[in-house]
């Protein structure tokens, strides 16, 4: 008994086996079993900071910088030059600076930044200034959450509770004293009593006994030293 003949299975050529259109074509293939090239992915989608969230940072990063004296909420409205007029705008913060007389400050959320009537001025970054002579500046997301600052303070806002005994506060204050200015290493290392000597140098930042450079990551040889007494010192220290 003849065998039927078979039929020749149809040969293809090395471009159209890279064509996916050619296989979709030939029997058996399942549409699924093409890949087609995958979508080009762009930035990752960040949500929106809420503007409470921001204004925690603010005075986050207020408290621990050795520039800020005082902090003031909601100061009195001053007159800003705006195009070729003048308005009066109530800022969120004063801060009263050791290298200025007094910052105006807006905590601003992305989301308002198109509706703030300095933002034309916040965008192309040109100063704007009172015409008492303050400095007014936008604080957004951008600028309050830039690393690594951002990522420090909180490292040293962790620290807040943690217990710090009178004579580990002795050793680690009496220890700059005599250096001026120390490594956070070493300054841990004067926290005998402390679990962990570094949480307990970064609590005395956070009570505003001693200042770290918050612009720098928490390294071994992070630079430590004394702030200035917020009351009068009866010793002259």
């Amino acid at each position: 008994m003849a065998r039927a003949a078979t039929r020749p299975e149809p040969r293809m050529s090395t471009p159209a086996l890279l064509d996916s259109s050619a296989l979709l074509e030939r029997p058996g293939q399942r549409r699924s079993a093409v890949r087609s090239p995958s979508p080009r992915r762009g930035a990752p989608l960040v949500a929106a900071v809420p503007r409470q969230a921001l204004i925690a940072d603010f005075l986050a990063i207020a408290a621990l910088d050795p520039g800020v004296e005082r902090l003031k909420a909601a100061p009195t409205p001053i007159r800003l030059p705006l195009g070729d007029g003048v308005i009066e705008h109530a800022a969120d913060f004063e801060q009263v600076r050791t290298d200025e007389p007094g910052l105006l400050v807006d905590v601003v959320a992305e989301a308002d930044l198109g509706r703030h009537p300095f933002r034309t001025a916040y965008v192309a970054g040109e100063p704007v200034v009172a015409e008492d002579g303050r400095r007014f500046v936008i604080e957004s997301a951008a600028s309050l959450r830039a690393e690594p600052r951002i990522s420090t303070v909180r490292l040293i806002m962790a620290c807040r509770r943690t217990y710090v005994s009178a004579g580990d506060r002795v050793r680690i204050l009496h220890h700059l004293d005599e250096c001026g200015t120390g490594r956070l290493v070493d300054c841990a290392g004067m926290a005998i009593n402390a679990q962990d000597g570094v949480a307990a140098v970064l609590a005395l930042a956070v009570e505003g006994l001693l200042a770290v450079d918050i612009g720098r990551p928490i390294l071994p040889e992070t630079a430590v030293r004394r702030r200035p007494l917020p009351y009068p010192d009866p010793f002259g220290f």
